[in-house]
């Protein structure tokens, strides 16, 4: 497992940078649009890469050889790039150059975000996948807190400060990474799929269409609040832009101290069930929320939230991917972003509108809707275990 604590700093890097990316930019937007609707859009721009090109990588790195490995030359190219467009945000000028930077930083971040997280299934054994994900999933939630509690107090200083230090601890993720994982070496089972077509369709039998389904409600209930929830902080609450952001560190904090448990947890009785008590329990706090007007009952509420979606987050990776074979690793990563990312897709700008029509309390009563969708497809899937290795499944790339 010390390769995986060690890959836990690319998740570091990437946790640190979105939480950083959703507390304010959200805020440098708002000085220049005033439609919520039209800010939610524009924090769907990483979600649109993330729906084309997520998937084609995935797929792609599968079939790639080098002396590097075959997810490695994506984080060489795409680490670097991000780390100096995410330092030009807070340097924009105008609502034009700000989107630019926006567009270009999340190109940055597609080109390496499915390699990175598909090198943890490389790397280990499907017995150890969920306490595996724990460990990542672990270390991006210390980036998370990193985020909602230094660079809030880095962005009172001068908002530049925590896009700066984001981009430094790209840099040195990278050369960790780099230094000390070698795919040809760690790899469980280094091998390159066949060049060939490949069905799409094969993958999707009955239970892994529902668990797509259920992959996509429960993002859809996420991100509309992870992109709005600073702007519902300031303009329901009455928080300021600092306080906002700090109140989702009591959300990210209860997700990091049990992202270990919830993957031995998934370990001991199950992804699915594991799975479902997440979904049950979220949908509960999202209900609690409607009638929530107070900032200490919120962040009491987001703690419980926290613990349940890491029910949820790190079981459901490792359950997409037991469903395929080991060479497919990359193509499976690929479509749960790109169900995760068509979620991130429409939720911000509808959740938003809804906001614009019915102010901010439709907020939990939308996200209570889309896990109770999200239960539903859940208790539709059968869990089979990893699919046998005689079922080959053919791909179309």
């Amino acid at each position: 497992m010390k390769k995986v604590w060690l890959l836990g700093f690319g998740f570091f890097s990437i946790s640190l940078t979105w939480g950083l990316y959703n507390a304010f930019v959200p805020l440098f937007l708002d000085d220049f649009i005033k439609s919520t609707a039209l800010i939610g859009f524009l924090m769907t721009v990483d979600n649109y890469f993330a729906l084309f090109i997520q998937p084609w990588i995935g797929h792609r790195s599968d079939r790639t050889d080098t002396r590097f490995g075959k997810r490695m030359p994506y984080l060489l190219i795409g680490m670097p790039l991000s780390a100096i467009f995410f330092a030009f945000i807070p340097f924009h000028i105008s609502l034009w150059t700000l989107v630019l930077f926006m567009v270009l930083m999340n190109l940055s971040m597609s080109l390496y975000r499915s390699p990175t997280v598909s090198l943890m299934p490389d790397i280990t054994m499907d017995a150890k996948r969920s306490q595996a994900n724990g460990i990542i999933n672990f270390m991006g939630g210390v980036g998370s807190v990193i985020a909602f509690s230094i660079g809030s107090k880095l962005y009172d200083i001068h908002p530049s400060f925590p896009f700066l230090m984001a981009s430094a601890v790209i840099l040195l993720s990278l050369w960790i990474l780099v230094t000390n994982i070698k795919e040809k070496r760690d790899a469980v089972g280094y091998s390159v799929a066949e060049k060939r077509t490949i069905r799409i369709r094969g993958e999707l039998d009955r239970s892994t269409i529902f668990l797509l389904g259920a992959i996509f409600f429960w993002f859809t209930s996420y991100q509309g609040i992870e992109a709005l929830f600073t702007l519902y902080g300031t303009h329901h609450l009455g928080m300021s832009d600092s306080a906002a952001s700090f109140s989702l560190l009591f959300f990210t904090g209860a997700f990091l101290l049990f992202t270990l448990p919830s993957g031995w947890l998934g370990g001991k009785f199950g992804k699915k069930t594991m799975i479902t008590i997440g979904v049950i329990g979220m949908g509960a706090c999202y209900a609690a929320m409607i009638f929530i007007d107070a900032a200490v009952w919120l962040r009491l509420f987001l703690v419980i939230g926290g613990v349940f979606w890491a029910c949820i987050n790190i079981n459901s990776y490792p359950f997409v991917v037991s469903t395929g074979r080991e060479a497919s690793i990359g193509t499976r990563t690929g479509l749960y972003y790109l169900v995760s990312a068509l979620a991130a897709i429409i939720s911000p700008p509808l959740l938003g509108r809804l906001i614009d029509l019915f102010g901010y309390t439709v907020m939990f009563i939308y996200t209570t809707f889309g896990m109770i969708l999200a239960l539903i497809s859940i208790l539709l899937v059968k869990d089979k275990g990893r699919t046998s290795a005689k079922k080959e499944v053919i791909y179309e790339g």
